[in-house]
């Protein structure tokens, strides 16, 4: 089962105590389509400027991984810029230049129109709601992802969008932001009241929290000895999450529990290297066996 994507694609300029980057390959699109891909197909719907190459294509070649969406416009791609702390926690963003992602309007080609399974990525809602209107029929599965700045800038907006989303992906601080209630299990109850019936909450380090209408699953973070750049762990664990569900073909608490898993494993495999360095070179038997070791690491008897 196919799932769509829309999103960025960008290129990224990355330092941290491991070292640094001057221009690589980013993006949300691009580390949800490599995560997403190795469950199944995936349409990306984003845009590039001039300077994006054959050479930058071939990331995505290979693999399940359909770029009819992806659209070339005159002008530069969009860049950011970002350093880490020492601990990795804390983030300062150098520069942000949208440049042609400015003026990106999602248009979807006409192979794309009968998707049942699409992410909505961090853009504008009222962008992400005009993608739910080109769609052929009401797809089975709608997962979303935002940020603080939507929340507080376009709070109408989002809550419309989010009447059609049955998955809402977002961190804690924007969980709380989004509800205006500090205890996550309490602002949960409100995310359902505005459409979703699963709330995901980004943990960072410390993991990620599923709650839905009727249980509540925990993952940690895969304990790892070096995390050399965490860029792109959230998007590769909604990738990772999204794209098990679409290959699932059906969505319950099985289902979910293990979407998480598969999610977490994606995004430890992301922060191992810089950019979607590690991404894009992770095979399928890597995955597996990461996800063994996750069941290792969580089961015990009582």
């Amino acid at each position: 089962m196919s799932l769509l994507v829309v999103g960025s694609v960008a290129f990224d300029a990355i330092e941290t105590p491991h070292g640094k980057v001057d221009r690589t390959l980013g993006g949300a699109a691009s580390y949800f389509a490599l995560a997403a891909s190795h469950f199944t197909p995936v349409r990306v719907v984003a845009i590039v400027g001039e300077d994006f190459t054959d050479e930058h294509r071939a990331v995505f070649h290979g693999r399940k991984i359909d770029l009819d969406g992806l659209e070339h416009a005159p002008g530069k791609t969009f860049f950011w810029a970002g350093r880490y702390s020492q601990n990795m926690n804390e983030r300062t963003t150098l520069a942000t230049e949208l440049n042609v992602f400015a003026d990106f309007k999602p248009t979807l080609p006409d192979s794309y129109l009968n998707s049942s399974t699409i992410f909505l990525g961090n853009i504008d809602p009222t962008l992400q709601r005009s993608v739910l209107k080109q769609i052929d029929r009401k797809p089975k599965v709608v997962g979303l992802d935002t940020m603080n700045y939507w929340i507080e800038r376009t709070p109408a907006e989002l809550r419309e969008t989010l009447k059609h989303t049955q998955i809402l992906m977002i961190n804690d601080d924007e969980t709380r932001q989004l509800t205006g209630e500090h205890n996550l299990l309490r602002a949960a109850k409100h995310v359902f009241k505005m459409g979703p019936r699963t709330l995901v909450i980004k943990r960072g380090e410390h993991g990620a929290l599923m709650v839905h209408n009727n249980f509540l699953f925990s993952v940690p973070a895969f304990p790892l000895e070096e995390v050399h750049d965490p860029t792109g762990a959230g998007d590769s664990f909604a990738g990772g999450f999204m794209g098990y569900l679409a290959s699932a073909g059906a969505v319950n608490e099985q289902t979910l529990r293990r979407a998480m898993v598969y999610g977490s494993v994606m995004g430890s495999f992301t922060v191992e290297r810089f950019g979607v360095e590690r991404l894009a070179k992770v095979k399928r038997a890597e995955i597996h066996a990461r996800a063994r070791r996750f069941l290792k690491l969580t089961t015990f008897k009582l």
